[in-house]
């Protein structure tokens, strides 16, 4: 029962522990490393053009090339009714 509780409680306070490391980690403000991107340059890098559309499809394994696409393949013919 000791054991247990020894266990138990050795368990909270590592959670306590790395809690608090983890808190810390968080506050701090980020190092501006030499060379690193900079925010406000990569923003106004991109320019804003036109969206491409696509046309979604219901056959996601046809657009990976694994099966045959149903808008591909020529519709079926009917078979002829039979005399009677």
């Amino acid at each position: 029962m000791r054991v247990g509780m020894v266990g138990l409680a050795m368990v909270v306070l590592l959670i306590g522990v790395a809690s608090a490391i983890f808190s810390t980690v968080d506050q701090e403000r980020p190092v501006a490393v030499a060379g690193a991107a900079q925010p406000a340059v990569v923003v106004n890098m991109s320019v804003p053009g036109p969206i491409p559309t696509v046309t979604p499809t219901n056959e996601p394994l046809a657009e990976l090339g694994v099966t045959p696409s149903a808008a591909n393949t020529p519709p079926a013919e009917k078979p002829a009714p039979h005399a009677q």
